[in-house]
């Protein structure tokens, strides 16, 4: 039976699809782990907002075009801050690397290649000392007792 008013709609032949271009996304490495760097995950941003991170390689999707990336860890106080521009190119993927401080006393690396940790040798001698007065003060408060 045909409908009134004339022949039935014919379907439409598919449309071509456009290739897709692959994702840019960023490689982001945070070097360390909780054992060897600090029990909490440093915090990252991506032209301000944060992303979900984590210790070691992670992708993470993102637009093409011009990224601020912002990373700092957190203890006591807010530390290790680095920051890196990058301009990522349509379908490639970026690597970052960071590597928080081994102190709260100076800022973290980060480039696009494995980072070296800041505050090596001269801010362990300055912990190790700071360390050292503070058993004392103990040894000699129970000495004194």
């Amino acid at each position: 039976m045909t409908p009134p008013g004339g022949p039935p709609p014919q379907p439409q032949p598919p449309q071509p699809q456009q290739p897709q271009q692959p994702p840019s996304s960023i490689l982001l490495t945070l070097q360390g782990s909780v054992m060897t760097s600090n029990m909490i995950t440093p915090a990252v941003t991506f032209n301000g907002y944060p992303v979900p991170a984590r210790y070691g390689p992670q992708t993470i999707p993102v637009h093409p075009g011009p990224l601020q990336i912002d990373v700092h860890a957190q203890w006591l106080r807010r530390y290790g801050e680095a920051t890196l521009q990058v301009d990522v190119p349509r379908g490639q993927q970026v690597p970052v690397f960071y590597a928080a401080p081994w102190h709260q006393f100076t800022s973290g690396s980060i480039g696009h290649q494995k980072q070296r940790r800041k505050g090596g040798l001269l801010g362990l001698a300055l912990l190790a000392g700071v360390l050292a007065i503070a058993v004392l003060f103990v040894v000699l408060a129970i000495v004194a007792s």
